[in-house]
């Protein structure tokens, strides 16, 4: 067993929360964004206002032409799994190899290809890693185990990951048709709060296929977080720290929050409030691709993907757009926030980055 264990720590294959929780899927979402997130928002630019080359096919594959959105988001498997190969400190010969086993699995896994990518990709990562140049024949067996190892196993599990992730998503989008009120509260709340945690909100959302309503939910809680931080900061953190917040990640006040959980409580209360007015009264629905409902106003991905499917917007859909994305999770964090500043709650450079 020890020999075993030596074995794995000189083959960097390390077994831990850290590891595989938020170094892969955080580099999944990089994956996702880099490919299926910016695809679709090429997309929806081109058809919202008509730009013509976005909207060509630029390369026909069999009979089905891609435009170059289209073509970016069909490499989202091999994308993802070539990320989370990095992330694991995979070599050249086995991240290259990686790219055929994404394709595959997200094909194999359907609507919960993400989640399906993520399981797969971790597991022939590190039965590459661990033949990796333990014979004179590396050029041949690396990428051979990498392949089988993945298209065996992709073969076997794609499919029920798939499923399983797609009847969750379609479950959470069903109970929020049903009860948007108390389903807002939690979707805006939860994908709020992964979104802040050093995991993938992004990730998730896309593996649980999560639009419509509860898609919309989802944006409203990663709003709050990202503009409500990024506000409710302003005095310690200034411009800078609104740029980095607003419009890149929340993911910044990790370290603060760890150390004084408490400066957490508005932007989460602030999510469970934007999250019911975005399903109840504005009918927020994610109409782009479900990576975006995790998002939030990162490049303003949360934002494009509400717009994505709007063919005749009216100023209430607008109205609503910009008060739950941007208006709410300002003036209610900063109102919030200051509220814990007075009871203690948030001391002095408590929020600086």
């Amino acid at each position: 067993m020890n020999a075993f264990g030596n074995f794995l720590k000189r083959k960097d294959v390390v077994v831990s929360l850290q590891r595989y929780g938020v170094d892969a899927m955080s580099a999944m979402a990089q994956g996702l964004f880099c490919t299926l997130l910016i695809g679709t928002i090429l997309n929806t630019l081109g058809a919202q206002l008509g730009i013509g080359f976005l909207t060509k096919s630029v390369v026909t594959i069999g009979e089905k032409g891609f435009t170059i959105g289209g073509l970016a988001s069909a490499m989202a498997g091999p994308a993802m799994a070539v990320a989370i190969g990095f992330a694991l400190h995979a070599g050249g010969m086995v991240l290259f190899t990686l790219v055929p086993v994404g394709y595959a699995t997200n094909i194999l896994g359907g609507a919960g290809g993400p989640f399906a990518v993520y399981i797969v990709a971790i597991i022939a990562s590190e039965c590459g890693k661990m033949v990796s140049k333990e014979t004179k024949v590396d050029i041949l067996v690396t990428p051979i185990v990498t392949l089988l190892s993945g298209v065996i196993v992709a073969s076997i599990i794609a499919a029920p990951v798939g499923h399983a992730a797609s009847w969750v998503g379609n479950l959470i989008m069903w109970a929020t048709e049903r009860q948007p009120f108390v389903m807002g509260i939690l979707v805006s709340a939860i994908v709020g709060i992964a979104l802040t945690l050093p995991i993938s909100s992004a990730a998730i959302c896309a593996g649980l296929g999560l639009t419509g309503l509860a898609g919309g939910a989802a944006v409203a809680g990663c709003c709050a977080q990202m503009i409500g931080f990024a506000v409710m900061s302003f005095r310690e953190n200034r411009w800078g720290g609104l740029v980095s917040q607003g419009l890149g990640t929340s993911m910044l006040q990790m370290g603060n929050i760890l150390r004084n959980p408490k400066v957490w409580i508005a932007p989460i209360v602030t999510s469970m409030i934007t999250g019911p007015i975005a399903t109840c009264v504005f009918h927020l629905e994610m109409n782009g691709a479900a990576v975006n409902s995790g998002m939030g106003t990162c490049g303003l991905c949360g934002p494009i993907g509400v717009w994505t499917g709007w063919t005749d917007p009216t100023a209430f859909d607008w109205f609503g757009l910009v008060l739950i994305c941007f208006v709410l999770p300002a003036v209610v964090c900063a109102l919030l926030g200051e509220v814990s500043r007075r009871l203690g709650w948030i001391r002095e450079d408590d929020l600086k980055i």
